[in-house]
């Protein structure tokens, strides 16, 4: 795992949090709502890529 990984997500769920307050506050729940689905939907994807990788390294190192 690298540490650019870790600031990706860090960063994601900054810019999120920030826009979902800033939505909050002008009255669109229901877009805040969407704001922050839609962040955990992009950081699931780059999960997935990672644990995609891993699964590759894995069948590598044991030779599977």
């Amino acid at each position: 795992m690298d540490v650019s990984l870790i600031l990706k997500i860090a960063g994601i769920g900054i810019l999120v949090s920030v826009a979902c307050q800033v939505l909050s506050r002008s009255g669109r729940d229901d877009q805040s709502t969407m704001v922050s689905i839609a962040g955990v939907i992009i950081v699931l994807f780059i999960l997935v890529g990672e644990m995609g990788t891993l699964f590759e390294t894995v069948r590598e190192v044991f030779e599977l």
